[in-house]
């Protein structure tokens, strides 16, 4: 099965099953001399971690950061680093009336399709489990960008219809949905409740955003940023859909409405969202992203 690899400089290769041993990355081209630690990790695993509410999966598991290789005395060593996290709360019982099922919505029926085999334990590869080994690779690149003066941030916009109509950026991780705007969250909440009392799911509305980046990233045509970042956020499982700044709306606006006017300070606006022809432009990154109920 190829496709399990990202990336060039910085090259990323996940791996294992939500019902395996474990999951796990290796990260090769993190540069030598990098501070990084299990600590440093483990801060951004706990944030995914799930079953800390009663919005998220009640599967439990503690996601204990393990790094393998490429770290002496606190510092990467320019090796390839291995991360492994153990799996401790998998209940393959639950998944055993799914055996023989195709679960709509799920990977199950064209994994058979190419494959001829699945692993029916909760999805295996095609589980959301495969996002602790990117957000363990992604401890490692924010160490690399902690550096560059370079932050990411991202939070909740909308959830199941409810939109945040202001974005503070101090409020996003006071609660459970890391939404930036505490009146929209509180109502998520409720709408939350709502669905599960129903049996039902709902998708949501996320925005990540990328300050101190400097302009000239990306290369034109195929190699264009935001097409890279496109590639890498459709790879999520869930994800059906990816804008850049005024993404959809710009096609219903007028042309001297959506171009960021040029000032002696610098653009008056964003709706480009930090890319153009496919080349960052110094102004912070805005990206959403659209994920589907499970």
């Amino acid at each position: 099965m190829p496709g399990n690899t990202f990336g060039t400089l910085f090259k990323i290769t996940t791996w294992g099953e939500s019902h395996g041993k474990g999951v796990g990355v290796v990260i090769d081209g993190c540069p030598p001399g990098i501070p990084l630690d299990e600590s440093m990790i483990q801060s951004m695993l706990n944030r995914r971690r799930p079953g800390k509410s009663t919005a998220s999966t009640t599967r439990r598991e503690p996601d204990q950061a393990v790094i393998m290789s490429g770290v002496f005395e606190n510092k990467t060593t320019g090796t390839p680093i291995m991360i492994m996290v153990y799996n401790k709360d998998a209940d393959s019982k639950a998944y055993e009336p799914y055996a023989d099922l195709f679960r709509p919505g799920h990977g199950d029926i064209t994994y058979m399709a190419k494959y001829g085999i699945r692993d029916w334990r909760g999805g295996g590869r095609a589980s959301a489990r495969e996002t602790v080994a990117r957000v363990a690779a992604g401890a490692v690149a924010k160490a690399i960008l902690d550096r560059e003066s370079i932050e990411i941030f991202a939070y909740t916009m909308g959830l199941g219809g409810i939109r945040a109509k202001k974005c503070d950026l101090d409020v996003i991780y006071t609660n459970m949905f890391y939404c930036p705007d505490m009146e929209a969250a509180e109502k998520m909440e409720e709408r939350v409740s709502q669905v599960k009392k129903m049996g039902d799911s709902i998708g949501g509305i996320l925005e990540i955003l990328a300050r101190g980046v400097p302009p000239g990233l990306g290369d034109p045509v195929f190699d264009k940023i935001d097409a890279d970042l496109a590639k890498a956020l459709m790879s999520i499982g869930a994800v059906k859909g990816v804008e850049i700044g005024s993404g959809f709306e710009a096609a219903a606006k007028l042309g001297s409405e959506n171009n960021d006017p040029i000032t002696s300070k610098g653009y008056s606006s964003n709706n480009a969202g930090g890319i153009l022809a496919g080349i960052s432009n110094g102004d912070d990154i805005v990206i959403r992203v659209a994920v589907k109920p499970i």
